[in-house]
C-alpha cells in the first residue's frame, strides 16, 4: 500500500480503487467491434439500423431508425457484429461516448454509420455497469481529451479499447449498477411527474386565459379592450456604453430575465452606472416588460411583470416597459400569463415584423384588443395558474438535488469510495 492510502485501496490509471478491483483497458473486458463500413440502401420497410441518433438513451431506440434490405443487413452484421442481448452500441464521432444497451425485446437490427459494437468478454460482467461508467467522470474526464475546443473529435476503435476503466467483481457491479438504477427510476418518476403538472398548466391557461372554464362564483362577459386604453408604453435604457454595465449603484433588468421569467427574478439584477443628471425611465413594481425583437416571431414581445417594490431599477435597452394607468384595475400576472399563452402567443406573432430578425411594432401593439375579465377574475385566475408554477418550481428543484444525488453516488459507487459488497478478505 502506497503511503497516504487508506487501507485496502491502491493507486491506478483511474485513480484510487479498492484492492480486490481491477483496472484496465475496456478492450481487456469487454471486445469493442466497429460497425462495417458500407453504405447501406434505404428502404421503407426493412432491417432498422442504429446510428448515433439511436443510442442517446439507456436503450437503443429504433422507434424512428432508417431501415435497410435484408442483403445489407446480412452484409452489415458480418464478423460477429450482430446485436444480442448485454450489447451495447457506442457512438464514436459526434456525440462521443454515448451508449446504449441491447434487450432481448429488439428487433433484428444492425450497426449504421459511426457507432461500434461492445460485447463482454465474461457473462459474469454488468452491462448496466459498464453503461454507468460511459456516464461518470471516469470516462467523461478521458473524453476530454478528444475535444477540439468544445467539439469532440471522432473517436477510433482503438482509443475505445483504451478506455481506462475500473472494474470490481461481478456482484459488485450488479449492486452498484442496481443503487444507480434505483436513483435514475426515481428520476424517471419526477419527470413524468413535471411533464404532467406541465401538460396541466398548459391546459389551465388554454381553458382559463380563454374564458372556455370559469372559477367558481364569477360569470358575466369578458370586455375587449384595445392595451393602449390600459396604459403606456416606455423605453429602456438609453445612451450607454459598454464601459457603463457591470458596475455602479443602479441596476437593470436583463433581456433574459425578461425572455425566461413570467415573473421577474429581483435576485439576478445586472449593474449599471446612471448619474443623477440622466434623463431615464425607471421601472416600477406592476410594469409589464417585452422583448422588442427575436431571431423568430414565436419568441417575440415574450411579457414579464415586476412585483416588487424595488428602488433605482431600470430596463435593458432591447426591451420596452409597459405601465397600466392608475385608474386601471388590472393584474400585471395574468397579462403575463395571457400574453405567454397559446392565444398571446398567435397575437404577438401576428405583429411581427421582418424576415431574418423579427420586430415588434410598438403602436400595433398598443392598437391590438385583448379580451378580459374584471380584475377580480384576472387575480383569482393569476393565482391559480402562479400556485401551479410554484409547485412545478418545488418539482424541478427536487429533480435538480435527486440528479446532484446521483452524481455524488457515481462518484462514490464507481470509485469504491463507498462499498454496496462486503470485500472478502
Amino acid at each position: 500500500m502506497s503511503a497516504g492510502l487508506r487501507t485496502g485501496y491502491k493507486q491506478t490509471e483511474v485513480g484510487v480503487i479498492p484492492e480486490d478491483w481491477e483496472a484496465s483497458g475496456l478492450g481487456h473486458f469487454w471486445s469493442v467491434t466497429d460497425c462495417k463500413h458500407v453504405t447501406a440502401q434505404f428502404v421503407p420497410d426493412g432491417f432498422p439500423l442504429a446510428s448515433i441518433r439511436e443510442v442517446q438513451s439507456r436503450f437503443v431506440d429504433l422507434k424512428n431508425a432508417k431501415q435497410t434490405t435484408a442483403n445489407f443487413y446480412n452484409l452489415l452484421i458480418e464478423g460477429g457484429r450482430k446485436p444480442r442481448p448485454g450489447d451495447m452500441i457506442l457512438s464514436r464521432n459526434a456525440t462521443v461516448g454515448e451508449v446504449a444497451q441491447v434487450a432481448d425485446w429488439h428487433p433484428p437490427f444492425a450497426m449504421g454509420q459511426d457507432v461500434c459494437l461492445l460485447r463482454k468478454k465474461s457473462e459474469s460482467h454488468s452491462t448496466e455497469f459498464l453503461q454507468a461508467i460511459f456516464r461518470s467522470p471516469v470516462i467523461l474526464s478521458q473524453l476530454a481529451n478528444l475535444m477540439v475546443g468544445s467539439t469532440f473529435k471522432r473517436a477510433n476503435v482503438q482509443q475505445i479499447r483504451n478506455f481506462s476503466v475500473p472494474m470490481p467483481p461481478p456482484s459488485e457491479q450488479r449492486a452498484i449498477a442496481a443503487a444507480l438504477s434505483d436513483v435514475d427510476a426515481l428520476l424517471g418518476g419526477l419527470d413524468r411527474l413535471i411533464a404532467k403538472k406541465q401538460g396541466l398548466k398548459v391546459a389551465a391557461m388554454q381553458q382559463l386565459l380563454t374564458g372556455q372554464t370559469r372559477l367558481p362564483g364569477f360569470s358575466g362577459e369578458w370586455e375587449v379592450k384595445r392595451l393602449g386604453e390600459l396604459g403606456l408604453i416606455y423605453g429602456g435604457l438609453t445612451g450607454k456604453t459598454k464601459a457603463d454595465f457591470g458596475d455602479g449603484a443602479a441596476r437593470y433588468i436583463t433581456f433574459m430575465n425578461v425572455m425566461s421569467n413570467v415573473v421577474i427574478d429581483c435576485e439576478i439584477f445586472d449593474r449599471v452606472n446612471v448619474s443623477t443628471a440622466e434623463t431615464q425611465n425607471r421601472a416600477k413594481k406592476g410594469d409589464l416588460f417585452f422583448n422588442g425583437s427575436s431571431e423568430t416571431p414565436e419568441e417575440v414581445a415574450m411579457c414579464a411583470v415586476l412585483l416588487e417594490d424595488v428602488q433605482d431599477v431600470y430596463l435593458n435597452s432591447f426591451c420596452f416597459g409597459f405601465r397600466f394607468r392608475e385608474d386601471v384595475a388590472a393584474n400585471g400576472v395574468f397579462f403575463a400569463y395571457y400574453l405567454r399563452s397559446k392565444e398571446g402567443r398567435e397575437l404577438m406573432k401576428a405583429l411581427a415584423q421582418g424576415s431574418t430578425r423579427y420586430n415588434l411594432s410598438k403602436v400595433a401593439l398598443l392598437n391590438s384588443s385583448l379580451r378580459l375579465p374584471e380584475h377580480f377574475e384576472q387575480t383569482a385566475i393569476a393565482t391559480i395558474l402562479s400556485d401551479m408554477d410554484t409547485e412545478l418550481a418545488a418539482l424541478q428543484a427536487r429533480r435538480s438535488k435527486t440528479q446532484a444525488l446521483k452524481q455524488a453516488m457515481m462518484q462514490a459507487l464507481l470509485t469504491g469510495q463507498i462499498r454496496l459488497v462486503t470485500p472478502r478478505t
